[in-house]
């Protein structure tokens, strides 16, 4: 399951998890459903009218990438031993111990996390979060399944990098449809 399917995060997301072979549901609006049908998503729901958590049930993971609400509501989809994973956080003890942090970084982390933490674990379930970093192989990876057509990167826009401030704005309104670019030359 992977939330905000239309989104820069999504639109790749489901592209991949179809090439690895699985069945994908996702959230958008119903104005994004033929955009993420096309990508290949099996199941969509319609965020503005649906309530996933009572539509989808034993999913074995759930990629977050909105607010804590949905990241609660994210466990109810999840069969036991399923796997909540978030790139919106909240930031996980593996993450402070990764990123090498000082032992009060860490605490803070842990306590950021705790309480999503407990809930998962109480349903059997594990959560974690992903933070997304600049990895030469994994670009290499991405890059040859794009050049290959498996994965087809949807850019919304493209603005000139002395229009950097209205990009943001843009970005901002929240209604982004796969990616928006700052072209720097």
């Amino acid at each position: 399951m992977i939330h905000a399917g239309s989104g820069g995060v999504g639109t790749f997301a489901i592209q991949l998890a179809k090439h690895l072979g699985t069945m994908v549901a996702t959230t958008t609006s119903a104005a994004n459903r033929d955009l993420v049908k096309l990508l290949g998503a099996d199941v969509v729901i319609d965020y503005k009218k649906d309530d996933f958590e009572e539509i989808l049930h034993d999913y074995d993971v759930v990629l977050n990438s909105l607010g804590s609400e949905t990241l609660d509501k994210s466990l109810r989809v999840l069969k036991a031993g399923g796997k909540l994973i978030s790139i919106s956080g909240p930031p996980d003890p593996k993450f402070a111990k990764d990123r090498e942090a000082s032992w009060i970084l860490g605490m803070g982390m842990r306590l950021l996390s705790y309480r999503i933490r407990k809930k998962a674990k109480r349903h059997g379930l594990s959560y974690s979060f992903l933070f997304m970093r600049a990895s030469g192989e994994q670009l290499r990876e991405i890059g040859s399944l794009i050049d290959s057509g498996i994965i087809r990167p949807v850019v919304d826009r493209v603005f000139p990098f002395e229009a950097t401030k209205e990009a943001l704005a843009y970005l901002e309104q929240g209604r982004v449809k796969g990616k928006v670019i700052v072209k720097v030359r």
